[in-house]
């Protein structure tokens, strides 16, 4: 039933003419869930309130609220048409009355930790798209039938916002840094094992599927005591998102997955002098994927101890610094951060090295990331001590991956079980670092272990064989005659 609501709201999108890409259709989908959601979420609360013999205070006005503008209903439970806006009237109650007014929650809410505050800063950041009145109220339609009263609805709602996440990551240039495969942040996960207590951190949040995936991983291995989800819920997931779209749908993925104010920040992350961070904060695990390629400004640059252009490099330095002492952390980066010889990458692998102990590597093949063609590794380390060894693990270079043939958690299940012992097979090896060149701290990906490829024949050699052949043909056919 869900399934058939959310391609229905992307139908009546399509026809829309403000909506023109994937990226479009979840966010709007996002702004006007968010909004039912709400609706739902103060329902619940002020049952609860009743129950106790207490008023519960509302959030929204009135008039504001979605059984008011959104779906007014008669008797029957079904929409009064007579009540319910539409057409231009609807798209101007929206544009110049309902996102103004929420938009301003940002000013008057008392902390960014409050869901008042998220509320202002999702629609200070988004503008509805939707110009026609009439194919709104036919989304509002179909939102309404969408359920968010128990955790059993959140979980399939959530894995289809998954889906749409996924969908728009394969759309195209823009969708793709919002999407890390799911198989593979699982993996990550697994290896850095976070535990109840421990406060987990995506400066680079994006979809937040890092902190998703994490909220799942922790709640199935937790004693589920009150104290235990509280803190779940409320102090273990910290995260950064620059740009608007990504932190609306961030907000939005983690409230599905039961997070009801979610602790993302919408900043940048880079323009914090890393100089500034103090131990307050500080995290015990870091899961990121952070965007590679940018060109930052010299001033953002000024914020870090190895100056470079490089996005990614840059964020590095943010999580290391960001990391407690003991803190484990798993990284998505380019490979070429392993053997790149300029200045910066030679000064950033020997600050890793001798400030964390880098221990296992895992190299991903081409494809892992549909539309984006770079080969990628994901670095495992923690941070106290420098680094003695490491392990690099290869994922099956030849595996040929796609939209159709996507990786999944089995194409990783052998670099998770070897993980304690760490041996050398044909896809695995380690090295030491007493035997890296101090001049440039290279540590490409070269497999000693890859069984060598019988050596090509010269011309001469096959030139002998086929000779060989035709003799030995002309010997059978001689052979048969005979026999006749």
């Amino acid at each position: 039933m869900f399934e058939n609501t959310f391609k229905n709201i992307d139908d009546l999108l399509y026809k829309d003419a403000g909506a023109d890409s994937e990226l479009d259709y979840i966010g709007q989908t996002s702004w006007v869930m968010f909004l039912k959601y709400l609706d739902d979420l103060e329902q619940d609360k002020n049952d609860e309130a009743e129950l106790k013999g207490q008023e519960y205070q509302y959030i929204l006005l009135p008039e504001y609220r979605w059984p008011q503008w959104a779906m007014p209903k008669g008797p029957d439970g079904k929409l009064d048409h007579h009540k319910a806006m539409t057409g231009p009237d609807l798209i101007q109650f929206v544009d110049q009355k309902l996102f103004p007014y929420l938009a301003g929650f940002k000013i008057t809410a008392e902390s960014p930790q409050t869901i008042e505050y998220k509320i202002g800063e999702i629609f200070s950041e988004l503008k509805n798209k939707i110009q026609s009145g009439y194919i709104l109220r036919d989304i509002l339609e179909y939102a309404d039938e969408l359920p968010f009263r128990s955790s059993t609805d959140k979980h399939e709602l959530s894995e289809l916002y998954e889906t749409k996440i996924k969908n728009m990551g394969n759309a195209g240039r823009n969708g793709g840094q919002y999407y890390t495969p799911r198989p593979l942040i699982r993996t990550m996960i697994n290896v850095v094992d976070p535990k109840i207590g421990e406060t987990v951190y995506d400066g680079a949040a994006g979809s937040c599927g890092f902190l998703c995936e994490a909220y799942e991983y922790m709640y199935e291995r937790m004693d589920k005591t009150t104290d235990n989800l509280s803190t779940l819920e409320e102090k273990t997931f910290y995260g950064k998102e620059k740009k608007n779209l990504a932190y609306v749908i961030g907000i939005m993925n983690m409230i599905l997955h039961g997070i009801e104010a979610p602790n993302i920040i919408h900043t940048n992350t880079l323009a914090e002098s890393i100089r500034d961070i103090q131990e307050k904060n500080r995290y015990h695990v870091i899961l990121a994927n952070p965007p590679f390629g940018g060109k930052e400004r010299k001033e953002v640059q000024q914020n870090f101890g190895i100056k470079t252009g490089e996005t990614a490099f840059l964020f590095l330095q943010h999580f290391i610094k960001s990391l407690k002492t003991g803190g484990r952390a798993a990284i998505v980066i380019k490979n070429t951060f392993l053997s790149n010889t300029d200045n910066a990458s030679v000064a950033l692998r020997q600050y890793l090295l001798e400030s964390c102990n880098l221990h296992t590597v895992l190299d991903m093949p081409s494809g892992t990331f549909l539309g984006a063609g770079v080969k990628t590794v994901v670095l495992f380390f923690q941070k106290g001590t420098p680094t003695g060894s490491i392990w690099f693990y290869q994922m099956d270079p030849g595996r040929n991956m796609g939209k159709t043939n996507p990786l999944n958690d089995s194409d990783l299940e052998e670099f998770v079980k070897l993980q304690d012992t760490k041996p050398e097979t044909e896809k695995s090896w380690s090295i030491k670092i007493v035997d890296v060149n101090k001049d440039t701290y290279d540590l490409s990906v070269k497999n000693p272990n890859t069984p060598e490829e019988e050596p090509l024949r010269s011309p001469e050699e096959i030139l002998t064989e086929m000779e060989a052949l035709d003799n030995e043909t002309v010997t059978i056919i001689k052979q048969i005659k005979k026999m006749l």
